[in-house]
């Protein structure tokens, strides 16, 4: 149930991370037109595109931990017997959750420093916090997401809908 529920949550959050893009990509190419015809972009539009991208990054690395696209270098493990592969794909699964919780603490807790500074950014004057707190659940996501699958993994268990499999 619980694995459902957060596949669910990251097939939302890619898909809002991917709407979040392509606004970024339209916002860049009505920019640069507007430079081009009217020598008039718009203010403010390279951060407006860093924190759209920061955004956007952030809400897909949950789909990207549930679908097991990171870096895996299988060197060192191509004649471990597939028990012992597990177990490693475990640990690590637990060490990637572990600093996926960490960045997403760190980023709430930075959050609350830049708000409470007043900080905002250079052109728009948007309040800083804002990029800050909207980092934090796609990461604290990805913690949840690749807690479980180490589980599963080091009980032997089936990833099932943790591995990209059916969320419906």
């Amino acid at each position: 149930m619980i694995a459902r529920l957060l596949a669910r949550l990251a097939q939302v959050f890619a898909l809002f991370g991917s709407a979040v893009a392509l606004g970024v990509a339209a916002l860049t190419v009505t920019s640069i037109s507007l430079r081009a015809l009217t020598t008039r972009p718009i203010q403010g539009d390279v951060e407006l595109a860093q924190f759209g991208i920061a955004l956007a990054i952030s809400l897909a690395v949950p789909w990207c931990q549930l679908r097991g696209a990171n870096i895996i270098v299988d060197f060192f493990t191509q004649r471990l017997r597939a028990a012992n592969v597990r177990r490693l794909d475990g640990l690590g699964a637990l060490l990637i959750a572990a600093m996926f919780a960490l960045l997403a603490w760190r980023t709430g807790v930075g959050a609350f420093a830049v708000h409470a500074a007043g900080e905002t950014s250079m052109i728009r004057s948007l309040p800083m916090w804002w990029v800050y707190a909207s980092l934090a659940p796609g990461l604290a996501l990805a913690a949840w997401i690749a807690a479980l699958q180490g589980l599963l993994q080091l009980r032997g268990r089936p990833l099932g809908p943790l591995h990209g499999g059916a969320t419906a």
